[in-house]
């Protein structure tokens, strides 16, 4: 009858048909973060608008590697005959080793891809790294920044220097077309919350005995 009341849509058209506004903040958050980071992606490939700085900006990708970190700080472990350089390389061992497994954590659970336009040769990769979110390069930068202004004594020209590395690594993901904004904006969050990590479980003589044993 023409005064009966229309019959209720089901639940799911409706959802469909007044997206919550969260939804569409989220959506439209996604879409600028993958426009601008694309328009930023400069030096994604040699033909790139300023391709010819791609050369530089994958020996800074290098210098925010993992495998080189790792690498250095365990052969200054070995070769320390100070016991503070001892419990601080120790330690600078430990965020990094905990950096790797969360940055591989978060982006096993994501599954962010990367973005269209990088290219992939970057510097030793896992299977994990197909996956673009959190940025591990951000991540490490912040946490090791974080890490070297609290427990090396450095004149103030060279704790400037140390915020600008960081800063450009995690700048040079987007350059590169190696991440989106939100993947480095994010692994900087984290790598500074992982600093908070290691501080809280310092490993010293009196916790770790037995690791300080080996040394």
């Amino acid at each position: 009858p023409g005064g009966a009341a229309a019959a209720p849509l089901p639940e799911e058209d409706c959802m469909k048909l007044n997206p919550s506004f969260v939804g569409i903040a989220l959506s439209s958050l996604l879409a600028i973060d993958l426009w601008a980071s694309k328009r930023l992606g400069v030096c994604a490939g040699e033909g790139s608008a300023w391709g010819s700085a791609r050369p530089l900006m994958k020996v800074i990708e290098v210098s925010g590697h993992g495998i080189p970190w790792l690498l250095g700080t365990f052969y200054g472990l070995c070769q320390s005959d100070s016991s503070a350089a001892r419990e601080g390389l120790l330690n600078l061992l430990f965020a990094l080793v905990l950096d790797l497994v969360m940055v591989a954590v978060v982006k096993g659970l994501v599954k962010r891809p990367r973005p269209t336009h990088n290219k992939m040769d970057m510097f030793v990769t896992i299977s994990v790294d197909k996956y673009s979110f959190p940025s591990g390069h951000a991540t490490r930068a912040a946490l090791v920044c974080r890490f070297v202004l609290r427990h090396l004594v450095l004149a103030v020209p060279l704790r400037v220097l140390v915020v600008l590395w960081a800063l450009i690594v995690s700048i040079s993901r987007v350059m590169l077309g190696r991440h989106n904004m939100t993947d480095v904006l994010f692994g900087l969050l984290l790598g500074y919350a992982l600093y908070g990590v290691v501080e809280h479980c310092w490993l010293s003589p009196a916790t770790a005995p037995a690791l300080f044993a080996l040394w």
